[in-house]
């Protein structure tokens, strides 16, 4: 299955991504790990990237399609893959046709993670890191620590990401609607589009998609 999943800041796409590529049994294509990979090794569109970033500017979408093109042509990739964080606007959405269309393949379905707007400004404003380890994460409303402002797990400070305060996530959902919601309908024109309900459980949201897919249980 050849699959994209869409969703506003704080839907829970990372996650739900890596539990429906592991059930699908396909790659999870994530823009973020393609960007680290990329310049971690040092290839030509790293390099370029970096160039881009370490001055400031936006990354063009040039460079975010071979990536994403590259990492698509991987011989894991040959029978399907979960696209995460690409295409983020209708240029990269346009490339993604035309790639797949050179290859004679197409999308099998575009996964939409509907989450009302107060609760992903609720979700991600509520994120509390550990300045000791920043895997460890804690929620003020839906992951509290037992003691208010410290890490359960080593002790150390529970503070908020700047990238998390309400003003800033606002701002990246203005973003989202700008940039990434127009390529929702551009595949509803296509009739690709699955809408999935994000509010609750990890596991129910996986659920939903796998049976919106055809695949569940």
């Amino acid at each position: 299955m050849r699959i994209v999943l869409v969703g506003p800041p704080g839907a829970g796409k990372g996650t739900q991504a890596a539990y429906l590529a592991k059930n699908l049994a396909i790659p999870h294509i994530s823009t973020g790990d393609l960007f680290r990979a990329n310049i971690s090794q040092g290839t030509p569109l790293g390099v370029e990237a970096k160039s881009y970033m370490d001055a400031g500017n936006l990354v063009p979408d040039s460079v975010t399609i071979g990536m994403a093109e590259d990492r698509m042509e991987q011989p894991d990739a040959a029978d399907g893959f979960l696209l995460d964080g690409f295409p983020r606007n209708l240029g990269q959405a346009e490339a993604l046709d035309a790639y797949l269309k050179g290859k004679d393949l197409e999308l099998d379905a575009v996964l939409d993670l509907e989450v009302p707007e107060d609760e992903v400004v609720k979700r991600i404003a509520g994120r509390r890191i550990c300045r000791k380890d920043s895997s460890h994460v804690f929620h003020a409303e839906y992951n509290k620590p037992k003691t208010e402002g410290v890490c359960d797990v080593c002790g150390g400070e529970l503070y908020q990401r700047d990238d998390d305060r309400e003003e800033t996530v606002r701002k990246r959902l203005e973003v989202y609607h700008t940039e990434t919601e127009p390529i929702i309908d551009y595949y509803k024109a296509q009739d690709l589009v699955i809408t999935i309900p994000a509010l609750g459980k990890v596991a129910e949201v996986t659920q939903r998609a796998m049976n919106a897919l055809g695949s569940g249980e």
